[in-house]
Parts: structure tokens; C-alpha cells; sequence
């Protein structure tokens, strides 16, 4: 497709500003020297331009997105209309805070309420997303070994199944990181563990449910062993999509967690983003908390400055707000019992669509999974040479955007796939129909396979050239 200033023809027109009144006057040295040479497009052009390049993305509002580990859920309009009131979108962040009242009763709810779902005891709003949640948990446990004297740990424990943002978070820290293994089940390897376990323990990252889509069963135990040995638990929250209104992570002695706004409470991920990383603790962390903390007293809502043993801020001013009021509206439509519904329709979505898949394709833990479940293509790639990233691009021909592939790193040829509870019976029946037909063409006409997509505005790429010779702009240099 063309370039909207490839468009241009001389003598065409275009936008022209309207004459200034004759009684202003500008200065000489602020008049232009040079014509603006603007883009000569008609309107009518520019709309078909832009149009057409929008329907050249794929989106969950267009069809089904079943993104390991990224819940790429629906995104309710109710929650887009509420994010653009005037009253939140016209607000600055350095307005005094007796006038911005209904914005930090917004934040100061939104808190309260994630406490309440996650067991946990004070939170903080700021962190952009997920991987910076992650690092502001850690830096907060960080701060508390200090006050305590115990500064010279350093070794955080990471599952070998984690997000990458862990070990790249712990190092960020200024910490190493240990990996624990995974036991025969998929689940963190107790005897692992244990042997990791030290005097120079900082803590345990753990996700759960998994990114095998596995409920950690002894979580109870794994956090015992972690305090007992000194350290604390991080739990990462990407996956509580699936626990919402059912297990409170706080409960199982988890000390600090992440929530992803953009997953769980159905922010747009993304380009439809920002999203946000809220941070909750639990009582003994309060203190060391970003400042400042919303909190309330008889003459309103305020921000409390006034954390001594504060890690400071992580983000400029308050996090991403007009993310937090989606979240809201979400949380309110929903309802405790509406939320409890969408973790379980999500569990029985991927039960279903596993189920739909396992007699086709190996399933590395074939027990009963959470949210997503991860499948093997290496029995294929064996047999005919067509790798997991073949079928995820095939699938593209299909009308279908591609599950997560090759993570977690522990199954090989891994497809990672998250239904979400937004996605109805049928659809799932289709991806499955789709997936078998794709193995079924791996058999008979591999190459076909191997060379997909077909039917996409640009076809397969030359994925090493591409990242070493990485062009992000359309002009050369």
C-alpha cells in the first residue's frame, strides 16, 4: 500500500488554515520563510488511506486472540465511553487534590478492591505494566531486607517455567538469579527448591497459575519454606485471570503480587493501551510503598507523602489513570460474582479447547490446566520438518491470530494457548477444526505449511534478516 505522501499530486489541494484577523500581529521573526509544502491529498483520499490501513490490523475486536499468557480478553465499550468523561480525561495531575476529589476515590476504590480479591494489604497504582510491577515488588522487598540488616542477600529463586521479565527484573535489581526446576507434573520441583534455599535467599518469583496453566497445588508449603529460609515471595500475577474471586494469593502467603489492569480487568493491551502493573503487599511492606499512597480521612481523599522508608516514585505522577477508570468500570459492571464467573468460564474454555486438541497434538501436562494450556509441535516438526511458528503462521490464512510459540522454553515447540471466558463455544470449535486441518496439510504438503501466510498484507518474512537488519522507519538512514 502506498504512503499517504506517496498520494501526492501538485495542484490537488489541500488543508488550508483559515486567515488570521487583520488586528493580529506577529512578530517578524516568528513568520515562515519557506512554504509549509504540505501533502496535496484530497479528503476523501485521505479518509479510504487511513481506513484501509486500520482493517489491515488484526484485533481482539475482530477475532479471536489466544495469546498465551496475555489474556487478550474483550474490551468493554462501557469502559472506553467511561475513560473519555471530561472529568477524568480534562484533569491535570498537579491539580490540588480537595479538587480532583472523584479521581482519587476512583484510585483509592480501585486499591481497596484489588485487596480485597488478592487477600493483600496496600498497593500502589504506578507501575506502567506487568514487568515494571515486577521490578518495583522486588525493589521493595529489596528495601525491607535492608531495614531489617539483612542486605547481603542476593540470590532470587526463579521456576525454570517463568515469565522472562522475572530473571530480567531480579537482575535489574542487583540480584542473581536461581533457577528452581519443574517436577515431572510441571509444577516448581519442592527438592529443587529446597536445595536452592539459603542464607543469601532474597526470595522465591513464582507465577500462578503457571505458564503451563498449572495451579501451583503447595503453594501453601513453597512459601513456608522461602519465609523459613528468610526470604519472601513474589508471586507474579499475569495469570490471575484465573483465579479471580476464587483463591486470594495473600491467603497462601504470598508477600508482594502483581496485577496486570490490561489482562485481568480487560484493559486494552497494547497500541489500545496503556495498560498498568498495580503493585499489592501485605501489611509488613506497607511502608516501603512508592509514595505517594492514596488514602482517606473525614475531610476526603488525600496523597499521603509521608512514607519515610518509601523506595520513592516509579513513575512520573500517579500511573496510568484513565487505565485505572477502565479497570473501575469494569470491576463495577461486573460485580464480585460476575468476576468469579469470568475465572471460571475461562478454566472451562480452556479445559474444552484442550480437550478439542489433545488427541491431535501432544499436550506436555495433560492434567486438568487453568486458563491456557501449552501443546507440543515437536512430533510434527519430527515427522515433517513443520515447526511450530509454521503452524502459528498458517493460521494467519485462517482468519485466526497465533497462540504464543516456543514459551515456556521447558516444552518444546511449544503453542501456548489462553481461550479467555469472552470466547463462545463455537469459536473454539473452529480454532480447534482449523488446527487439526493445519497438521493434516503438515503431513500432506508440508512446504505449503512452512511458507505461510499466503492471504496476509505482507507474506513470511526473512525473520533473521529482519532482526538484523532491524528498519523501523520507512525512510532509509
Amino acid at each position: 500500500m502506498e504512503l499517504i505522501f506517496e498520494k501526492h499530486k501538485e495542484g490537488r489541494g489541500n488543508y488550508t488554515f483559515p486567515d488570521f484577523e487583520e488586528d493580529v500581529e506577529i512578530p517578524e521573526e516568528y513568520k515562515r520563510k519557506s512554504p509549509l509544502n504540505l501533502v496535496e491529498v484530497p479528503e476523501n483520499e485521505v479518509v479510504r488511506h487511513y481506513v484501509r490501513l486500520s482493517q489491515l490490523n488484526y484485533a481482539v475486536d475482530i477475532g479471536f486472540y489466544p495469546l498465551g499468557s496475555c489474556t487478550m480478553k474483550y474490551n468493554p465499550k462501557l469502559n472506553e465511553e467511561v475513560s473519555r468523561f471530561p472529568g477524568f480525561t480534562n484533569i491535570h495531575p498537579l491539580t490540588p487534590d480537595h479538587l480532583v476529589q472523584g479521581a482519587l476515590e476512583v484510585m483509592y476504590e480501585t486499591i481497596e478492591i484489588l485487596k480485597k480479591l488478592t487477600g493483600m494489604d496496600g498497593g500502589t497504582l504506578q507501575p506502567s505494566a506487568g514487568a515494571h510491577g515486577e521490578l518495583t515488588g522486588i525493589l521493595i522487598i529489596k528495601a525491607y531486607l535492608k531495614d531489617k540488616g539483612e542486605g547481603n542477600r542476593d540470590e532470587v529463586l526463579i521456576p525454570d517455567s517463568a515469565h522472562g521479565t522475572n530473571p530480567a527484573t531480579a537482575s535489574m535489581a542487583g540480584f542473581k538469579a536461581v533457577e528452581v526446576k519443574s517436577d515431572k507434573d510441571g509444577l516448581l520441583s519442592i527438592d529443587d527448591l529446597k536445595s536452592k534455599l539459603s542464607e543469601r535467599t532474597v526470595g522465591l518469583m513464582i507465577t500462578n497459575p503457571n505458564t503451563l496453566g498449572l495451579y501451583e497445588r503447595r503453594i501453601r508449603e513453597i512459601c513456608d519454606l522461602v519465609h523459613k529460609a528468610g526470604g519472601l515471595v513474589y508471586m507474579d500475577g499475569a495469570n490471575f485471570n484465573a483465579l479471580m474471586g476464587w483463591i486470594k494469593p495473600g491467603d497462601t502467603g504470598v508477600d508482594v503480587m502483581h496485577l496486570n489492569l490490561h489482562k485481568t480487568f480487560s484493559v486494552p493491551h497494547g497500541g489500545g493501551g496503556p495498560g498498568g502493573g498495580v503493585l499489592l503487599v501485605k501489611e509488613h511492606l506497607k511502608e516501603f510503598l512508592p509514595v505517594p499512597v492514596i488514602e482517606r480521612s473525614e475531610n476526603g481523599y488525600y496523597f499521603n507523602w509521608n512514607l519515610p522508608k518509601s523506595i520513592g516514585k516509579v513513575h512520573t505522577f500517579y500511573g496510568h489513570f484513565l487505565a485505572v477508570v477502565r479497570a473501575y468500570a469494569y470491576i463495577l459492571s461486573m460485580g464480585f460474582e460476575g468476576l468469579k464467573r469470568a475465572s471460571a468460564d475461562a478454566v472451562l474454555n480452556a479445559n474444552y479447547l484442550k480437550k478439542l486438541l489433545e488427541d491431535e497434538f501432544k499436550v506436555e501436562y495433560p492434567s486438568t490446566c487453568m486458563h491456557e494450556f501449552v501443546i507440543s509441535a515437536k512430533p510434527i516438526k519430527d515427522e515433517t520438518g513443520v515447526k511450530a511458528v509454521d503452524i502459528a503462521k498458517r493460521l494467519l490464512d485462517y482468519g485466526f491470530h497465533a497462540p504464543t510459540v516456543y514459551f515456556p522454553l521447558i516444552v518444546p515447540e511449544a503453542l501456548m494457548i489462553e481461550p479467555t471466558e469472552t470466547e463462545t463455544k463455537e469459536t473454539l470449535e473452529r480454532f480447534a477444526e482449523v488446527m487439526k486441518r493445519i497438521k493434516e496439510e503438515a503431513y500432506k504438503e508440508p512446504e505449503k505449511v512452512k511458507n505461510a501466510p499466503y492471504d496476509t498484507p505482507v507474506g513470511r518474512l526473512d525473520e533473521v534478516r529482519a532482526a538484523k537488519e532491524l528498519k523501523v522507519s520507512f525512510f532509509e538512514g
